[in-house]
């Protein structure tokens, strides 16, 4: 484990990195030479399939960082363009041809609290951070877009990691017990939807459980859990 701090500078073949996560920038000295500097405290990480290092710190807001998925909702229209709150200390900007196919005469017809699950394309400190609903490399929705029904929870970001993470338990545990629809937002914020509003409930109260700033819970806990409920 490596613990880093906010103005570390971090050893270019440490992370031998083709993509910066959050909580690293690259910066260049006065010679033009470029470095990679920590910006928050936090243990060194790595996605190996993906090549991708971040700083991976249980922080309470989210700090928006570019090509994160994050769950967001329109609070206001303007113009052709949306604003967007993804619990973060600015509001985002989301365009109207942000989308699959989106032209000038055919564009989602978005109402204010509406659910979206996006891609952040610009984070900046300078600047708003700025949204789109497809994917960077094949411009396809892969997902991304309005999120229709289904029940938003919230935790902390730590858990939006953890569920992310193929190698935890919680969500192919609960999907070998009954259908269920999620989009995890590495903003503090799941989407879930099933096809029994007592599904819905069953996952939202698994996720405030096993949650590292709530209950805590384990695998074991988890299933015992689920015996007690009506599912």
């Amino acid at each position: 484990m490596t613990l880093v701090l906010p103005g570390e500078q971090i050893l270019a073949e440490q992370v031998n990195v083709k993509r910066l996560g959050p909580g690293l920038e690259q910066l260049f000295s006065s010679d033009g030479e470029s470095y990679i500097m920590s910006t928050r405290a936090g243990e060194l990480k790595h996605i190996t399939k993906r090549k991708e290092w971040f700083v991976d710190s249980n922080s309470r807001r989210y700090i928006p960082s570019a090509n994160e998925a994050v769950v967001g909702m329109v609070i206001s229209r303007s113009g052709e363009n949306w604003r967007v709150d993804i619990d973060s200390a600015h509001m985002a900007a989301l365009d109207g041809l942000a989308f699959e196919g989106a032209t000038k005469r055919n564009r989602p017809n978005l109402k204010v609290g509406s659910l979206l699950y996006a891609r952040v394309s610009l984070a900046h400190k300078d600047m708003e951070p700025e949204l789109e609903c497809f994917d960077a490399q094949t411009h396809k929705a892969e997902g991304f877009g309005e999120l229709k029904g289904g029940f938003l929870v919230q935790c902390s970001l730590k858990m939006c990691r953890l569920l992310l993470d193929p190698k935890h338990f919680l969500l192919p545990l609960l999907g070998s017990k009954f259908p269920l629809e999620t989009a995890v937002g590495l903003n503090g914020r799941v989407w879930v939807n099933a096809q029994d509003a007592k599904h819905i409930i069953a996952v939202s109260r698994c996720i405030e459980a096993v949650d590292p700033d709530g209950g805590g819970m384990d695998e074991a806990g988890v299933k015992k859990f689920l015996g007690t409920l009506d599912i």
